[in-house]
């Protein structure tokens, strides 16, 4: 694993990279609050088969935050992107993305779908805001109080803000480091308030339903729906049933698998790359 950083003319982004150049590439984009290693496990189960390049989102991890809020709106951090893979000499490459991160594939795939040769979405990018009770306004105050919280001790970050009572490994561990501010002696969530209500505002004014029918039929695209937490199967059943009659892909519920899937189960992820990769 290497991590180096890049300038995009305007800001700072950091890059995650596992495998060799010769290999085919899985670019990764990470879920609101993770950062590039949040695909830790399946990077280096996989690394001698693909070139894998995972990045801190703009505001995440060791990556400035935009300085302008419209640019967390989704065709903006499309075409973003593609600047960032040109800058890393990408052509073609897989797509593999978690939650938030899944939202912005699909706008990335909407309009430079030459570039993707397929997509996996772990639990992202087919649950609609226009179909959950909470205004955009409630979610983002909700999401900058959240993202401002911090907690008096190590442990205390890991149990409360990372794993609860999820899996622990050596590798999901280093990733967890990954998600902390350390500042006075508490342990803060690494991206801030600000980038995380920008993002929230972005989802809520691209909606992804609304290109569901665009995207081009002869992309393979699947979706890895979580199970967990049941409360939420009939919203769930209810959006992925939209997104799998609009898009013609293939949606797969994956059993005790939580919203933190990969982490929960890496190896159906992994699994599905192989079989379609």
């Amino acid at each position: 694993m290497k991590r180096y950083v890049i300038h995009d003319g305007e800001i700072d982004v950091r890059i995650t990279e596992w495998g060799g150049e010769d290999k085919p590439v899985i670019f990764c984009l990470h879920g609101l609050g993770s950062t590039g290693l949040s695909f830790i496990e399946i990077a280096e189960e996989l690394k001698g088969e693909y070139r894998i390049i995972s990045i801190d989102a703009p505001g995440h991890g060791k990556s400035d935050p935009f300085t302008r809020a419209e640019c967390y709106e989704m065709p903006a951090l499309a075409g973003w992107l593609d600047k960032i893979l040109d800058l890393l000499k990408i052509d073609t490459f897989y797509f593999l993305s978690h939650s938030w991160g899944s939202f912005v594939s699909l706008f990335y795939i909407l309009n430079f779908s030459e570039k993707v040769l397929g997509a996996i979405l772990i639990d992202g990018g087919y649950q609609t805001k226009r179909r959950l009770s909470i205004s955009m306004e409630e979610e983002v105050a909700l999401q900058e109080k959240d993202f401002e919280e911090y907690a008096v001790t190590w442990e205390e970050f890991l149990d409360v803000a990372v794993f609860g009572d999820s899996r622990r490994t050596p590798l999901l561990l280093t990733a967890a480091k990954d998600l902390a501010l350390q500042k006075d002696g508490k342990y803060y969530w690494h991206a801030r308030g600000e980038t995380g209500g920008n993002i929230i505002r972005g989802m809520h004014k691209n909606e992804t339903e609304d290109i569901y029918e665009k995207l081009p039929r002869h992309l393979d695209i699947c979706l890895l729906r979580a199970a967990l937490p049941e409360s939420r199967t009939p919203y769930r059943n209810l959006t992925a049933g939209i997104f799998e009659q609009k898009t013609g892909a293939t949606v797969k519920l994956i059993p005790n698998t939580s919203h933190m899937l990969h982490w929960d189960d890496p190896g159906v992820v992994i699994r599905e790359i192989r079989y379609r990769w």
